[in-house]
C-alpha cells in the first residue's frame, strides 16, 4: 500500500533561493528556512538535524516551475482558497495545503513542468 500524499507550501524571498538556484543544483537542494513558492518540489529526504541550535532541513528535488507565478493578492482574491491558512498565518514558512487549494493554485498557474497539462496554449486542448 502506498502512502498518503501531502502537500505543503514552503516560502523563501526571492533573493535568498530562487527557482533558478534549484535548477542549477542538478534539481536537488535542501530546504532549511523560509522558502517562497517557485514551483513544485518533492521531499526526498524528511526532515533530519543540522546540527546546530536543534535547526533542522529537509530535501527537496524539483518537479517543476509554475508555467505562470500566481502572485499572493491574485491568490487572496480567488473564492476557491478562502480559508487558506497561509492568509491567516502569513509568516509562517511551512503550511500544509488542502489538496483542494493545491488543485486550484495549479490551475491558476497554468499547471507545472512535466504535469501532463501542456502549456495552456490551444495546441494543447
Amino acid at each position: 500500500m502506498g502512502r498518503e500524499k501531502h502537500y505543503w507550501l514552503l516560502k523563501t524571498e526571492a533573493g535568498e533561493w530562487s527557482w533558478e538556484d534549484q535548477a542549477a543544483n542538478g534539481g536537488l537542494s535542501n530546504w532549511d528556512g523560509a522558502r517562497r513558492v517557485v514551483g513544485v518540489v518533492s521531499v526526498v529526504r524528511e526532515w533530519y538535524s543540522d546540527g546546530e541550535d536543534d535547526g533542522g532541513l529537509v530535501d527537496v528535488k524539483a518537479v517543476g516551475e509554475m508555467r505562470r507565478p500566481v502572485d499572493l493578492k491574485e491568490m487572496k482574491e480567488d473564492v476557491g482558497l478562502k480559508g487558506f491558512a497561509l492568509f491567516r498565518q502569513p509568516r509562517l514558512s511551512v503550511v500544509p495545503v488542502p489538496e483542494d487549494v493545491w488543485n486550484r493554485v495549479c490551475d491558476l498557474g497554468g499547471g507545472f513542468g512535466e504535469d501532463g497539462r501542456g502549456s495552456g496554449s490551444e495546441d494543447d486542448v
